[in-house]
């Protein structure tokens, strides 16, 4: 059965009780861990995660009875800056240490952009050299998270160096490590150039990824005057989700849905469109 999930920071509400609360509201399962954007005690620094503040956190998430299916430790492997590419390496091998005392066994991130902190399209992305550094840092990680008894989640985003399901399964079977997993979001392949692909692109990276997928991001978006997509809350835009829910339905029955990106107002609309489509 698919479960409905959300971004903790999407909630706009701090803390493990709040952030719970808000979910026992909302009707969702639980939600995509960014604990440095949620917890106000946790900075996006090495060793800023500890043990015993995981536990803390999982303890109220028990008692509610909700779950974290993902820890988000995003950084940028090919960001310009070296030494923000090693702080995001070490507060990313932080998560793979600490994440099942959290709860969840799978931290994830994209792939990257030499634009640095903007994650935005760049030239240099689709060459062979940005996609081997992408290779060779995910399989540093993969290394590191089989030793803790973790798994590693792998993003593509259309501006990012996987920028197509093809490049990031050429990385993955490239690092060929049996831990990695795919956080898919069909929303991050699309700009104006194929937007008309959508659901092309969904078949392509369910035929591709089947049950290696671990998250399915859920967005939605509406179409610029000037071609551009903008995102937009759930349900208010072009997404069909009656039609994406049954494809994916087909390959991952047991799919975790994660709102990314929906937040205010929207959520409790998004939720509605989504729980009406997953009757």
């Amino acid at each position: 059965m698919m479960k409905l999930f959300i971004r903790a920071h999407d909630l706009g509400v701090k803390n493990e009780d709040n952030v719970a609360g808000r979910l026992e509201e909302l009707g969702l399962e639980g939600v995509q861990l960014v604990a440095y954007k949620v917890l106000e005690d946790v900075t996006y620094t090495p060793n800023a995660a500890t043990k015993e503040r995981a536990e803390k956190f999982a303890e109220v998430f028990k008692a509610h009875g909700k779950t974290v299916p993902l820890i988000g430790a995003y950084f940028n492997p090919v960001h310009p800056n070296e030494e923000k590419i090693k702080n995001g390496i070490a507060v990313f091998k932080d998560y793979l240490k600490v994440g099942k005392y959290f709860g969840c066994n799978i931290v994830g991130s994209e792939t990257g952009s030499y634009n640095g902190d903007k994650w935005t399209y760049h030239p240099e992305n689709r060459t062979e050299e940005a996609l081997n550094r992408v290779i060779k840092t995910f399989s540093e990680l993969c290394g590191y998270a089989e030793e803790q008894g973790m798994y590693v989640g792998m993003e593509g985003a259309f501006g990012h160096v996987c920028y197509d399901v093809k490049t990031l399964d050429r990385a993955v079977k490239s690092i060929g490590a049996d831990n990695i997993k795919i956080i898919f979001d069909l929303y991050n392949y699309m700009d104006k150039s194929n937007v008309d692909k959508m659901y092309d692109i969904l078949a392509e990276g369910l035929q591709t990824f089947g049950d290696r997928i671990c998250v399915f991001h859920i967005k939605d978006c509406i179409i610029a005057e000037d071609g551009s997509l903008k995102q937009c809350g759930v349900g208010k835009g072009i997404f069909d989700y009656s039609r994406i829910l049954s494809e994916i339905k087909k390959v991952c029955p047991d799919a975790n849905l994660v709102f990314e990106g929906t937040t205010g107002e929207d959520i409790p609309f998004a939720v509605s469109h989504m729980k009406q489509r997953l009757q």
